[in-house]
């Protein structure tokens, strides 16, 4: 039987007092750049669509819709973009006409793709061995060389519904070829940001240990151990669910959940492969709650003595995007709810942090980033960053537009700090 550490998530949260953080020195800004903004929708409905991609075609250029629907990119203009792309699961693509000026407020109405895809469902066909087949095929489907990332990473911490840490960075991800294991894959802080609540009775916090890793231990395809090993896909049941199109392309979609039990806590959730290539475009999963005790010990590393801790929920979104018939790593998301209370008082408190990066930019490379520049498992991004004090910070980079609660959150905390 594997060892625990297999199925567990690879950075964990520790709950301490509030402690120093060391500046880096922030970079100039790239370039001259057109800035195109606005607000996706469900055409049928109006509603407002979370984590919609918006992209330049052909590139690895993007970013993401925020919990509002809303984006903000960024294109220099030495690159003369004629397009700008949307596309989101279960919609047809749309495309945003681009010129030599910036585009501000506009309104993207996607249309729900009418076929209900009968033909992507096979009765009969072993979805487990589906999977199995989208595992082998990993080395085909995605990158074959050494690429460097660049995304956009932030990470949020709230007690109860108030913001108590909000921390955000530009990243650089080193990523070898998808035939290789993730041991040299590194990601390094370019610059980045922090407000901290100044509350004395917030200096209590939660901290999430290498957080920024999440774009290395949370890439299901680059790293199995989280939940594409072949070896522990016996420990769940495989189930065929209602196909569904993304990019305009349709796929399978596959339901999993644990069938036995073991001394650490499984996941269950969906997988979604491409019915023409078999590459895995999509995985939505959780870590199981039947046991609270060995869901604790996946997330949690140290606590004050006193403190009780219940893990309520921890979920993942993990996207791929296609270029040129190669897939590569898009969008991780994760949030961790959980309860803390000390022992003999009455009420405890609900946490939740939530962490989620981009990939905005990319291009193959060779040499790697260096293991004394690279940011550690044991570190938290709030100790590494420098408090937000210029409005143009992030200059010509591309980042996940904050919502309006966390706008409101920001201004509430920068006074604290004045």
């Amino acid at each position: 039987m594997k060892a625990s550490c297999k199925q567990t998530v690879k950075f964990l949260l520790i709950i301490l007092m509030l402690v120093g953080f060391t500046p880096i020195k922030a970079q100039d800004s790239i370039g001259e750049y057109i800035t195109i903004s606005g607000i996706v929708k469900d055409k049928n409905s109006k509603k407002r669509l979370e984590y919609v991609n918006v992209s330049i075609p052909g590139s690895n250029i993007g970013t993401i819709t925020n919990n509002d629907g809303e984006f903000l990119i960024k294109i220099q203009k030495s690159l003369q973009v004629k397009n700008v792309e949307i596309s989101h699961i279960g919609y047809n693509n749309y495309i945003i006409p681009v010129k030599e000026q910036n585009l501000a407020n506009v309104t993207v109405l996607l249309t729900p793709n009418a076929n209900v895809l009968r033909e992507v469902i096979i009765h009969g066909q072993d979805p487990r061995s589906l999977v199995e087949a989208a595992i082998s095929k990993i080395p085909k489907n995605y990158s074959p060389e050494s690429n460097l990332l660049t995304g956009f990473y932030r990470e949020t911490a709230q007690k109860g519904r108030r913001y108590i840490n909000i921390s955000e960075a530009i990243i650089d991800i080193y990523k070898t070829s998808y035939n290789q294991d993730v041991n040299r894959d590194r990601v390094q802080i370019y610059k980045g940001r922090k407000l901290l609540s100044q509350k004395q009775s917030d200096t209590l916090v939660v901290k999430l240990l290498g957080g920024p890793n999440l774009s290395v231990y949370i890439d299901i395809v680059k790293n199995p151990d989280v939940l594409l090993d072949m070896e522990t896909l016996p420990y769940y049941t495989f189930r065929m669910e209602e196909g569904t199109v993304i990019d305009n392309r349709p796929h399978y979609v596959i339901s999993f959940q644990p069938n036995t039990v073991l001394p650490y806590a499984l996941h269950y959730g969906k997988l979604y492969i491409d019915k023409e290539n078999l590459a895995f475009s999509r995985a939505e999963f959780s870590l199981s709650m039947d046991d609270r005790n060995k869901a604790t010990q996946a997330i949690l590393k140290k606590k004050p003595f006193g403190l009780r801790f219940k893990p309520i929920e921890v979920s993942f979104l993990v996207i791929y995007k296609q270029r040129n018939g190669i897939s590569y790593l898009n969008y991780i998301r994760n949030e961790v709810r959980f309860k803390c209370d000390w022992k003999r008082r009455l009420f405890s408190t609900n946490y939740t942090i939530l962490s989620e990066m981009v990939v905005t930019d990319g291009k193959i490379q060779k040499e790697g980033i260096p293991y004394k520049m690279a940011f550690r498992p044991n570190q938290s991004l709030s100790d590494k960053v420098e408090n937000f004090i210029d409005e143009d910070f992030w200059g010509a980079y591309n980042i996940i537009e904050p919502t309006e609660s966390l706008e409101s959150a920001v201004y509430k905390l920068k006074k604290q700090h004045k």
